[in-house]
């Protein structure tokens, strides 16, 4: 064997070395539940592909860099870190807001959508809409206010105050339901990102659309686990 060939085992060797020794993203990006045209032809997949791959990543990759000198941070629930926000170090608390909310928001909101069906909220959680909100068509309508009236980027929340009730508000930027102590039962996300492509300057159609794809199986379910 060569000494050419011994010089280039050695470094195949050291970088399987390094490679080992690196360890893993203590958050990566959840895999989007279903495909990136399923929501056709409400929201567009060009638009679900851009948002999931490069907006919703980017916030993965800039929480692992803010996290990376904290171990304790990286080792939590990305839900914890942002519920524990007035205790988060200093140096870092503006990004554990900005890109953990991202990061929270943006998976939590994967979830809420799902192929169009005629899903409809269980007889729990619409009990609980129609004493909060009336009926079903004016909590929808109410949600799609509160959406349209998010000044700048944000985000309109349907969620769980500490007695159960039921809440509907915004956040701005990518703050959360959590930072407040409440535990989000739906979200919109009304950064242009979610719809410019689509729908332009049109967000009061897009709030519309978005409507149409709404899971209620899983923000029931979601409901009644919270609920216990």
């Amino acid at each position: 064997m060569t000494r050419r060939q011994l010089l280039e085992i050695a470094a195949i060797g050291g970088a399987a070395s390094a490679l080992a020794q690196t360890p893993a993203p203590a958050f990566t990006l959840p895999k989007l539940p279903y495909a990136y045209d399923a929501l056709e032809p409400y929201i567009d997949a060009q638009t679900m592909q851009i948002h999931h791959d490069k907006h919703h990543q980017a916030y993965v990759d800039n929480l692992n860099k803010a996290v990376a000198g904290y171990p304790k941070l990286a080792a939590m629930k990305v839900e914890d870190l942002i519920k524990q926000l007035d205790t988060m170090p200093e140096a870092v608390r503006t990004q554990v807001r900005n890109q953990g909310g991202g990061h929270a928001n943006h998976s939590f909101f994967w979830e809420v959508l799902g192929p169009a069906k005629d899903s409809k909220p269980s007889a729990a959680l619409r009990k609980a809409i129609d004493a909060g909100f009336s009926s079903q068509s004016q909590f929808e309508d109410r949600l799609k206010a509160a959406a349209a009236g998010v000044f700048g980027s944000g985000w309109a929340w349907l969620s769980l105050d500490d007695k159960n009730g039921l809440v509907l508000d915004f956040s701005p930027n990518q703050d959360s339901p959590w930072m407040k102590n409440r535990r989000p039962l739906l979200g919109i996300d009304v950064w242009e990102h979610a719809y410019y492509l689509k729908y332009q300057n049109r967000r009061v159609e897009y709030l519309g659309a978005i409507l149409k794809v709404l899971n209620w199986d899983f923000i029931s379910s979601r409901y009644k686990d919270l609920m216990g």
